[in-house]
C-alpha cells in the first residue's frame, strides 16, 4: 500500500520556518480576535453617541434606542437599493460601432516591433 511508504521527515524543518509560521498564525488569529470585538462594540458606541445627542438636544432624559433586527434592517436596505436603482436612467442597449480608418504610420507597423535577431535578411 501506497500509505505505509510515505513518510514525513521533520529533520527537513528548520527552526527560522517553524518560527514564521508560529508568528503567522499568532498575527492572524490575533486580528481576527481584534476585528471580532470591533464589531461587536461597534453598535454600544453608536448608540451611546445618539443617547447623548439626544440628552443634548432635551427631547429625553432617559431613552433607549430602539434596536432594529438583522433581517429588518436587511430588507430595509434592499428596499432602498431597488428604490435608488429604478432612478437611473433606461440606456438603449445599442451599440454603433464606426470603422475610421487611419493613415499609415510606421508606429502602428508591426514589423518593426519584433526582435531584429530573429528576422532572416
Amino acid at each position: 500500500m501506497i500509505l505505509n511508504e510515505i513518510s514525513f521527515d521533520f529533520s527537513n524543518i528548520s527552526g527560522f520556518s517553524l518560527t514564521v509560521a508560529i508568528v503567522g498564525y499568532l498575527i492572524v488569529f490575533g486580528a481576527l480576535v481584534l476585528l471580532f470585538f470591533i464589531y461587536n462594540l461597534l453598535p454600544v458606541f453608536i448608540n451611546f453617541k445618539v443617547r447623548r445627542k439626544l440628552r443634548k438636544e432635551g427631547k429625553c432624559e432617559d431613552c433607549d434606542v430602539s434596536q432594529i433586527e438583522g433581517n429588518v434592517s436587511a430588507a430595509i436596505s434592499m428596499a432602498l437599493y431597488l428604490h435608488l436603482n429604478e432612478i437611473h436612467d433606461e440606456e438603449s442597449d445599442v451599440i454603433t460601432i464606426k470603422r475610421v480608418s487611419k493613415q499609415y504610420t510606421p508606429w502602428s507597423s508591426k514589423i518593426y516591433s519584433t526582435n531584429p535577431f530573429l528576422r532572416s535578411n
